[in-house]
Formats: C-alpha cells, structure tokens, sequence
C-alpha cells in the first residue's frame, strides 16, 4: 500500500538565487533503500510540475541516508526576483513529503 514520503522520511531546504535545493533524509537505513528505489529525479520534477523550469538532478548520500534533489529554474528567478509569498520556497520541504511511494512489493510508479 503506498504512503506518503513523510512517514518514512523528513526533508530540509536551501536556496541560491533560482536554484532550489531540497534533502530528503530517511529515518532508517531500510527506508532509505526505499527512497533510492521510488523517489528519482523525474518524479520530483513532476511532483512540483508547476513550480520547477529546469532540470532536477538527484545526489544520493547512502552515508548520511539521504538523498538531495537540485532543481535549476525553480524559484521565480531568485528571491530578489519572485514575487511569490514563499520567495526562498521553504514550503517546499513539506510539500515534497505529500509524495506517495510505494511499498516494497509494489511496482515503481510511473514518473
């Protein structure tokens, strides 16, 4: 049965300039091999679809459980630019957490 990212894992942000930053960071190591399996690139970018212009790389930190997902062309261009209410995107952290994976004998979601 699929869950939402939250309950597996947490996350933390960043900013510079239209560049946004978001880790997601397993609770476990178990959890962790789970996140490597369903949470890619893709399905970041089309998780935040509306928001994200370019290209989302994934960086996988197995040392630290987590995984960093860079998103170019997020953020309106740069807080001095966007004339969004959340201009660094700090609410971005929770909502990547609203991600549904599924579990271990599930098939991977379509990105």
């Amino acid at each position: 049965m699929p869950q939402r990212l939250r309950a597996v894992a947490h996350s933390r942000t960043g900013d510079k300039g239209d560049i946004y930053n978001i880790s997601v960071l397993a609770y476990d190591p178990k959890s962790y091999a789970r996140l490597e399996r369903h949470v890619t690139a893709e399905r970041v970018k089309a998780h935040f679809s509306d928001l994200v212009r370019g290209e989302v790389v994934r960086h996988a930190l197995p040392g630290l459980g987590a995984l960093n997902f860079v998103m170019h062309g997020a953020l309106g261009g740069g807080v001095t630019r966007s004339l969004a209410l959340d201009a660094h995107g700090k609410c971005l952290g929770s909502a990547i957490l609203d991600l549904e994976i599924p579990d271990d004998e599930a098939p991977d979601p379509a990105p």
